[in-house]
């Protein structure tokens, strides 16, 4: 069988989370499958390292992607032609993104509808594209994967696909992400938090992520405990962050707040490791991979009550309202001052991590794909 991937969001150093769905889950399911020839899309010069196996011919599709009006070019024009040239038998596409145009049966992963939730939060342009071409999507595809069973059943009500269409495909953590030794702790905080303790948050850094309300939580947990716990915040800056930047400037404790900025995982593992907690207020996600990747360095998390972060954080999180300042910096307090609730929030880390692993992402996802050309998985 010749299967189709839209491999666009494989980039070399700027890999982020639907970037890693889609390194991990292919690198899985191409090794796993050699029986079948893979043709990967890509929208620019691609990393050798991302061509798995001798099993995947890599195509050059221009032009680059990367605005809605480009999309219509790629999707509807530049690969129903490259489907038919390269008689593809299923196209999987796992950026949320595919052909109207094209016949082909298709696979689509749809990590979430934070648009439809948070329309503010997005460019006008990219806004009123996924408004409108999602729900088209979701119906044309012949079958659907996403990330959790809320994003599943948001997907159904909101676009009136069947909820039998949808399979659930979890997300996973690399393996890099372990518990490190006291040693590696110290080291980890004398590198990044002047060798205290530290919260930490991970994340490409935009209004949906809740950065000023995390800032102004970390500002009164620092006014009532006077302790010296820093905040790390590990990620770039994307999109709409001014009133991150004047926050960051005029905000009091600002020296216990270390901006670090993108790392790779290398690092960012050692980082989210030596933590004391994760804090993770972010208002909307379709899973959230900082939360796993965090318990899975039994670093506990302080998560948002909202769409998919529960599923995700298990009992290994104290769950507050994102929207709500002092909820958040209450229970920055409380595992701030209670060991015993946090190593209580620590030993349920394990048994939740067991559930999501990026082999049990890709089996999903084969699954899923089989059942888009009628096999039996």
């Amino acid at each position: 069988m010749r299967i189709a991937v839209n491999t666009r969001l494989l980039l070399k150093g700027k890999l982020e989370g639907i970037g890693w769905f889609t390194y991990r889950t292919l690198e899985k399911i191409v090794l796993q499958h050699p029986e079948h020839e893979f043709i990967f899309f890509f929208d620019r010069p691609y990393d050798p390292s991302f061509i798995f196996a001798n099993n995947v011919t890599p195509v050059v599709v221009g032009p680059q992607a990367r605005h809605p009006l480009l999309f219509n070019i790629w999707f509807e024009w530049r690969l129903p032609a490259l489907l038919k040239k390269y008689k593809a038998d299923l196209f999987l596409s796992p950026d949320s993104q595919m052909s109207l145009r094209a016949s082909v049966p298709t696979c689509l992963v749809m990590h979430d509808l934070a648009f439809e939730h948070y329309p503010e939060h997005f460019k006008r342009s990219h806004r009123l594209y996924w408004r409108r071409y999602s729900p088209l999507f979701a119906r044309k595809a012949t079958r659907l994967a996403t990330v959790s069973t809320y994003s599943k059943d948001d997907i159904a009500l909101r676009y009136q696909v069947p909820a039998g269409k949808i399979d659930v495909v979890y997300n996973g953590a690399h393996d890099e992400y372990k518990p490190l030794s006291n040693t590696a702790r110290e080291e980890v905080k004398a590198a990044y938090a002047d060798g205290c303790e530290y919260f930490v948050f991970a994340g490409a850094l935009h209004p949906r992520k809740n950065i000023v309300n995390l800032l102004k939580a970390f500002v009164a947990f620092k006014k009532k405990h006077r302790s010296n716990m820093k905040l790390v915040i590990v990620g770039r800056m994307a999109w709409k962050y001014d009133a991150v930047v004047e926050m960051k400037q005029e905000m009091p404790f600002k020296e216990d707040v270390k901006w670090v900025g993108y790392m790779n995982v290398d690092e960012l593992c050692k980082v989210i490791g030596g933590a004391y907690a994760l804090v993770y207020a972010s208002l909307f996600e379709g899973f959230g991979i900082p939360i796993l990747e965090a318990l899975q360095c039994n670093v506990p998390g302080i998560v948002s009550n909202t769409s998919s972060m529960p599923e995700v954080a298990g009992d290994a999180a104290l769950l507050v309202d994102p929207t709500n300042v002092d909820d958040i910096a209450e229970k920055m307090g409380m595992i701030y001052k209670d060991e015993r609730l946090r190593a209580k929030l620590i030993a349920a880390a394990p048994a939740q991590v067991e559930k999501f692993t990026w082999q049990k992402s890709a089996d999903r996802l084969w699954d899923c794909m089989m059942k888009c050309v009628n096999i039996e998985p």
